[in-house]
Formats: structure tokens, sequence, C-alpha cells
């Protein structure tokens, strides 16, 4: 009987020859994502607009779009997903860090989640005129998540610069099947 040739799945791919490159793309989705709150906060903070003319940057072309949950939401579900398919290829330390933003993110799209369902049912918590999070209860909206997006960057950047720093210490043909090692001139 011949033997069957073994193909890698498109996750082992992802976490061993693509992983760099998708750990890359996550990455500029989540600086995309940290410019329109950013830029958010600046409309706020510096130029003193009310919130609701605040609407960072693609919301000043496409207004509806900031103001829709399922945005919001979508963005929270592509977090978690990206979380989720890198995972397998962290170790160690940087899977621990790793693992602590993934269960951040884990709480935060829950919070998107409720916001979805009550902008979907027109119930809202409390009987507030717009859809409340939890945590929103005590912290405004623009606040609270310029902290989620904080508290799931910093461990998220943590974990891959000590991946890429394992990734180089284990050199060519090491212990390694990721991609993520840093040449060294």
């Amino acid at each position: 009987m011949a033997a069957i040739a073994h193909r890698p799945t498109w996750m082992t791919r992802l976490n061993a020859g693509g992983h760099r490159t998708g750990l890359n793309v996550f990455f500029l989705i989540v600086l995309g994502h940290w410019a329109e709150h950013l830029v958010q906060a600046y409309q706020i903070w510096v130029l003193g607009r009310p919130v609701p003319e605040s609407r960072g940057i693609l919301g000043q072309w496409f207004p509806w779009l900031i103001k829709s949950e399922g945005l919001h939401y979508g963005f929270a579900v592509v977090m978690l997903v990206a979380f989720i398919l890198l995972r397998p290829g962290f170790s160690g330390r940087s899977r621990t860090w790793w693992n602590i933003a993934l269960g951040i993110q884990v709480w935060h799209h829950f919070e998107h989640l409720l916001l979805l369902i009550q902008a979907q049912s027109g119930h809202n918590i409390g009987g507030r005129a717009v859809p409340t999070s939890i945590i929103q209860l005590l912290v405004p909206r623009v606040e609270l998540h310029l902290f989620y997006n904080a508290v799931v960057f910093a461990p998220m950047v943590v974990a891959m610069l000590l991946h890429r720093r394992d990734a180089a210490a284990a050199g060519p043909g090491g212990a390694r099947s990721c991609d993520c090692a840093v040449a060294r001139a």
C-alpha cells in the first residue's frame, strides 16, 4: 500500500510559513482601527467637537458607518478570529501574552455583541436612549473603547515582540516552524 502524502492544512500553513504575513496583516488592521479611535479622540478633546460629530476618519465621509453597531461588532469578530487563528504559532511567554490579549478581546467582543443585540431589538439596557454596554454604565463609550483597545493592544504587542525574539533565537532549523524570525545583518 502506497503511503499517502501528508498535505498541511491552511491553519498549519498560516502558523508556519505564513505566520509573519498573517501577523503583519492583522497588525495593520489593528493600527487602522487605532487611527479611527485616535482621530475621534482628537476631534473631541482637541477640536472640541461634540461626540456625535466626532466620527473618526471614515465617519467623516460615511457618517452612517460610524453609527452602525454591525460595523463595530464585525471588527470585534475579526479581532477575535485573528487572535484564535494566529494563536497556534505562539509558544512560551509570547503565547501567555497572546492569550491575555485574546481573553480581553473575548470580553470586548461580548460587549459589542450586547450592543448589537440592543441596536437590532430596539431594547436598550436600563431604558437608555442608545445601546449601552455593561461597563459603559460606568464609563463613557469613547473613553471605554480607547481603554479596551489599549488593554488588548498592549499584550498583543508584547506577545509579537517576544515571539519575534524567540523565533530569531531558535535560528534556522530550530524547533520553531514559524517564519517570524527577523534576519540579523
